[in-house]
């Protein structure tokens, strides 16, 4: 089952990201936080993401949790920029899920209404 649930957070985020296979996306959540949700926690923090990327101004923070989990998080978006004609946030993601924590930064931008993961290369004019 938990492979089932990270294959389906893979594909989630897909929606978020640049084309990607599912494998590249495991690999990227291997030993990270998301591996152990469940699909209720993935559908908490898919929720709370969306609204942090589009309702939520600078510097606010998304929470969200699971009581029967315990698995929790937070999303806040650090700063909206515009790159390439595109407007961008940069976002800091901690999760945290049967005792692994994580912090990331990320940058994503949205194209085509879908907001999509972009590497600071990606960034540059």
């Amino acid at each position: 089952m938990r492979r089932s649930v990270l294959i389906l957070l893979a594909a989630a985020l897909a929606a978020l990201g640049p084309a990607a296979s599912a494998q590249n996306w495991v690999g990227i959540l291997k030993n990270t936080p998301a591996e152990r949700f469940d699909e209720e926690d993935l559908r908490l923090f898919l929720d709370a993401s969306r609204k942090a990327l589009n309702e939520s101004p600078d510097n606010q923070t998304q929470a969200w949790e699971n009581p029967k989990t315990r698995a929790r998080g937070d999303i806040t978006v650090l700063r909206s920029f515009e790159a390439k004609g595109l407007p961008c946030k940069e976002v800091r993601v901690r999760n945290e899920a049967q005792g692994r924590k994580g912090d990331n930064k990320l940058n994503l931008c949205k194209k085509d209404d879908k907001w999509r993961l972009v590497g600071a290369s990606q960034l540059k004019k």
